[in-house]
């Protein structure tokens, strides 16, 4: 179990909470020692005095402060000490704020938050869940290995949440920061259309174990590949930027390409894949039927059909990635995560059939 790097207490008005606070992440960067070439020597970093080359120790070591160039002002580490915030033991809150009006630039890095006792659960989960209804942050400040950080308090669906937030003048405004920015664009032209159609197209549900680290999963095999004397593999080529003259060709031919349709079909308006709802009705239907010797009402009979036609190859090519993935869930289909379009297209094909051969 993991070991809080801070304890103190929360204060909402007259009320506080003791917690602890614990690092919600963790790197798995693949870290190298430095070496000399052609030998496992290893590379030290040392501190020298520039002008004499010689190493010096850390106690003759003081920070200075650069007013002009050569000329420093002197700071030691016990008058840094002297102005130190200190160890503070409160995350006071003093403002609630709308979540969705922190920018998302201001975030920087997450902690999990914990009441520090049975007891203090009821407390905690109280705050929690008034931060939930009332889609709020709880902004606060607190001192943390003798650094003040600004903070949101924010809640998860069963726990709380820290967030530390860069202060605002450590936040670069883009429009001084950045050469080129287009203006903002007026209404639907035909480009915006495909555009907003291919992002639906594209779509799906937030996982985010479906994403890995794919240039550090290549640099172990790398690693890999080296330590047996295999061939090394080489990276794609980044592909060239895309002609504004061809943008509309380009966002046709990604849309048709995302909806498993031909590149050269027919540009024109694509039908609307069917709703899951409708293509779930079958099974909410098929308990209510009324005994063997009668027919289906009409409305159960039709909506089996559609069922039917969405679950064949040419019905769930009509269906966004989205969409196949939802109803790759619903049916527990295995590796669901890792699979192209095509593949999902494939599998519920497949799940289709054995299900028709069951019911057979």
């Amino acid at each position: 179990m993991a070991r809080a790097i801070w304890t103190g207490v929360i204060t909402f008005g007259l009320a506080t909470l003791p917690v602890g606070l614990f690092t919600a992440t963790e790197d798995h960067t693949v870290h190298f020692h430095q070496l000399q070439r052609d030998t496992a020597d290893r590379i030290r970093n040392r501190r020298v005095n520039e002008r004499t080359g010689k190493e010096v120790s850390g106690g003759d070591i003081v920070k200075g402060y650069e007013l002009a160039e050569g000329e420093y002002i002197v700071v030691e580490p016990d008058e840094l000490d002297q102005i130190a915030p200190g160890r503070s033991q409160t995350i006071d809150i003093t403002d609630f704020v709308d979540l969705d009006a922190i920018e998302p630039v201001y975030f920087d890095r997450t902690y999990y938050i914990a009441p520090r006792g049975k007891e203090y659960t009821k407390v905690y989960e109280l705050l929690r869940a008034a931060l939930e209804e009332s889609d709020k942050a709880g902004i606060a400040t607190f001192v943390m290995r003798g650094k003040q950080y600004l903070t949101a308090l924010r809640a998860e669906e069963r726990l709380l949440v820290l967030q530390t937030l860069h202060w605002a003048d450590e936040v670069r405004d883009p429009g001084k920061e950045l050469p080129e920015l287009p203006s903002r664009r007026k209404g639907k032209g035909k480009e915006l259309t495909l555009a907003i159609q291919l992002v639906d197209a594209l779509s799906a549900p937030w996982e985010p174990g479906r994403y890995h680290d794919t240039y550090e999963e290549k640099v172990r095999e790398l690693v890999q590949a080296k330590a047996e004397g295999q061939e090394i593999a080489v990276a794609e080529e980044a592909p060239q930027a895309t002609n504004v003259i061809d943008l509309m060709s380009v966002l046709q031919s990604s849309l048709d390409q995302a909806r498993g349709q031909e590149t050269d079909a027919e540009p024109g308006p694509t039908k609307k894949a069917p709703a899951r709802k409708t293509a779930r009705k079958p099974a909410a239907t098929a308990a209510k039927r009324p005994a063997a010797h009668k027919a289906p009402p009409k409305t159960a009979r039709t909506t089996a059909k559609a069922r039917q036609r969405s679950t064949g190859k040419g019905g769930l090519r009509q269906l966004s990635k989205a969409e196949l993935y939802q109803r790759a869930t619903e049916q527990g289909i295995e590796g669901r995560s890792k699979m192209s379009r095509e593949q999902l297209v494939n599998a519920l094909s497949r799940a289709g059939r054995r299900r028709k051969k069951s019911a057979a």
